[in-house]
């Protein structure tokens, strides 16, 4: 098991619906010590207490992502925030990171297999 004990239980989240052109995804940035640990969702917040969808791992975000909602990509897309809350990381070994939400919409403990 991986060593989390220099990581606040408790941090921040959001979720962005990432528009560009005919694309529209949700992007989940979790609060880390220095960055947002970003992954790409292709299901807005509402589906994830039901359903499984694909969490695909990307570049990490600046923390000023955790409130900024507007155009990014140089004009080429926006976002808008879609959920925010806190967030516990429950254990990560490695190969699967299990974190509690606590959102406006998303309530629940999802699992993030690497």
């Amino acid at each position: 098991m991986k060593d989390i004990s220099n990581i606040p239980l408790k941090r921040k989240f959001v979720i962005h619906k990432h528009t560009r052109e005919t694309d529209v995804h949700w992007d989940l940035m979790i609060e880390w010590p220095d960055v947002l640990k970003t992954w790409r969702l292709d299901s807005p917040p509402e589906k994830l207490t039901n359903e499984k969808t694909k969490a695909t791992p990307i570049q990490d975000h600046d923390k000023k992502f955790l409130t900024y909602q507007g155009p990014v990509n140089n004009g080429t897309g926006t976002v808008e925030l879609a959920d925010e809350g806190t967030c516990t990381i429950e254990s990560d070994d490695g190969k699967i990171l299990k974190i509690a939400f606590t959102g406006r919409i998303l309530k629940r403990a999802l699992i993030l297999e690497k």
